[in-house]
């Protein structure tokens, strides 16, 4: 699959995530095969764009891969400014975000309220597209509710402003994250327009991402709240998907590693300060596929030191293996 001029080496998307997809985790996941990892959901609004937050939002590496960095507003112009602006910051993609169900982002009539408007859609998707040399993409849903779902307009006005690859998100706006996503829109959509599409919402494992791609014939997927904790899900995707074989998930040792590892880089990235908060969502998630258990989750909330929290991580993994090897030991 292509993306303007950049070739991705596999169907298998990390969906921008805002508080989730910063610099360790696009990095994570571009790790276990992500082709194309987004970030997190930047303001057109020009007076945070020197924040310390805005800062970190844009922070790339190359071990992420292609530099994907998605907008969010409501006004043309400036939404074709922040999209120059972040070319001039690296970014090698713009995302255009019309998908985001939150009401912070829907009052002021951005994200997927937006969607009620196809005229400011057409507006804004040309602006953008005129404004930089790089490839634009757009995130939508399926339309703002059930009785106006319009995804096959929006994605034809996508198509005639240029922009170069749609993803659709199973849902309505007012669904939000309820009940489970709907394909039937996604398969219509491919139907009418050229450009590659991809299909979000609900995808969390190798099964459902073939049964998906072969349901709507599109031509990606993407991975957003199915990654949480488990960043291997691409590499078992992939191996599905693109090479039609089984590629088993890491073992317990290797996952250990990898969430002590993604907790320190947080720590490193953000500053021990405030790193160790970020850490908490992490390592709830990841807790969930390892070993779910409250009274070390409990006690982990509430550390309050970075290096406190690597040494029980340490000390909590090194318990599960040991005790994983006794019980392999009385088995046999």
């Amino acid at each position: 699959m292509k993306i303007g001029s950049y070739q991705l080496k596999n169907r298998i998307l990390l969906a921008p995530m805002a508080g989730i997809t910063d610099q360790p985790f696009r990095k994570l996941c571009a790790k276990y095969g992500a082709s194309l990892t987004f970030s997190e959901m930047m303001s057109t609004n020009p007076r945070v764009w020197h924040t310390e937050k805005s800062k970190l939002r844009l922070a790339h590496h190359q071990e992420a891969g292609i530099n994907a960095v998605q907008i969010a507003g409501s006004d043309p112009q400036e939404m074709a400014q922040a999209a120059k602006i972040n070319v001039e910051y690296g970014a090698d993609i713009i995302d255009i975000n019309m998908g985001c169900p939150a009401k912070k982002i829907n009052r002021k009539m951005a994200g997927s309220a937006l969607l009620q408007y196809p005229d400011l859609v057409k507006q804004i998707l040309e602006a953008v597209v005129n404004a930089v040399s790089v490839p634009v993409t757009l995130k939508i849903r399926t339309g703002w509710d059930k009785e106006h779902r319009n995804c096959v307009e929006i994605a034809q006005i996508a198509e005639q402003a240029g922009i170069q690859a749609l993803t659709i998100h199973g849902r309505t706006r007012s669904c939000m994250f309820d009940g489970e996503a709907e394909y039937e829109s996604i398969k219509a959509v491919k139907q009418q327009v050229s450009i590659p599409v991809i299909a979000n919402g609900d995808i969390t494992s190798a099964h459902k991402a073939q049964q998906v791609l072969d349901y709507t014939n599109a031509d990606a997927v993407m991975i957003g709240r199915g990654a949480l904790g488990q960043p291997w899900l691409f590499q078992v995707i992939d191996g599905v998907v693109e090479n039609s074989s089984i590629i088993l998930e890491p073992s317990i040792s290797e996952k250990c590693e990898v969430v002590l590892q993604h907790i320190q880089e947080l720590h490193q990235f953000y500053g021990e300060e405030k790193g160790y908060r970020i850490a908490r969502k992490h390592v709830s998630w990841y807790l969930q596929g390892i070993q779910p258990d409250s009274v070390f989750k409990q006690a982990f909330n509430a550390i309050t030191d970075a290096k406190a929290q690597l040494i029980a991580l340490e000390e909590f993994f090194n318990f599960i293996l040991m005790d994983r090897q006794k019980n392999v030991r009385t088995t046999t």
